[in-house]
């Protein structure tokens, strides 16, 4: 009994010990990534911070995007989480404009997100499906966001959620990439710009541009 007892309690211990050099990889590479450019890093370089040679960082991380995705999901995930924190019930306009506030301090992430959106582009490349996956439930958040808040009154009823969600995160979107290329750039004033002109819009209804026709020339003027 006591021999059996000692057996479980060491491959427990071996068990957590596997766990803590997983996340301390992960947490390596994290670094890494916000200190070096995606298209540099690598797994040596991952390996020489922790003082592993590649051969066993392989052993927990056989593949070099695996790991790259769970340093991602790391790092933004966990920024995320302390900004919905941060905004509690407010709403999805509030949260997005937190998530630039975070992104404006921090340029690194905004680099790695947007060589990432490269790759996901790729259907090819072997991290592109998860890649979008990830994009359509970020999608799925604004949406369900500007459900509620048509629901409970902050946005107008005249808004179609699907709509503002393809809009609100292009303007997001554009905006970071616009930082990270023009030094010159304000990103929260600029966002909070571009969204009050978004907001207003969303105020009135929708209404296709009506086709245009050829203009004709009668005795009493253009008929239009």
């Amino acid at each position: 009994m006591l021999e059996h007892t000692s057996a479980d309690t060491q491959a427990a211990a071996a068990a957590a010990a596997t766990l803590h050099l997983r996340i301390t990889i992960v947490g390596a590479t994290v670094d890494l990534l916000h200190d070096v450019p995606f298209h540099e890093a690598g797994p040596s370089l991952v390996a020489e911070r922790l003082g592993l040679s590649v051969e066993e960082l392989r052993q927990h991380f056989p593949s070099w995007d695996g790991l790259v995705l769970a340093a991602v999901d790391r790092w933004n995930g966990g920024r995320m989480d302390e900004v919905t924190r941060e905004v509690g019930d407010g709403s999805t306009v509030q949260l997005l404009r937190a998530v630039v506030a975070s992104n404006a301090e921090d340029r690194a992430l905004v680099r790695l997100l947007v060589a990432l959106l490269s790759v996901a582009g790729n259907p090819e490349h072997p991290m592109a499906s998860y890649l979008r996956s990830r994009y359509q439930l970020f999608y799925a958040q604004i949406k369900r966001g500007l459900e509620h808040d048509v629901a409970v009154g902050r946005a107008p009823h005249t808004m179609d959620p699907r709509r503002g969600a393809e809009q609100l995160i292009a303007l997001y979107e554009g905006l970071q990439l616009q930082a990270l290329l023009r030094s010159d750039l304000d990103l929260v004033p600029a966002f909070d710009r571009a969204v009050a002109r978004l907001e207003r819009g969303w105020t009135e209804r929708f209404e296709p541009q009506a086709a245009r026709r050829h203009s004709t020339w009668s005795d009493g003027g253009w008929e239009i």
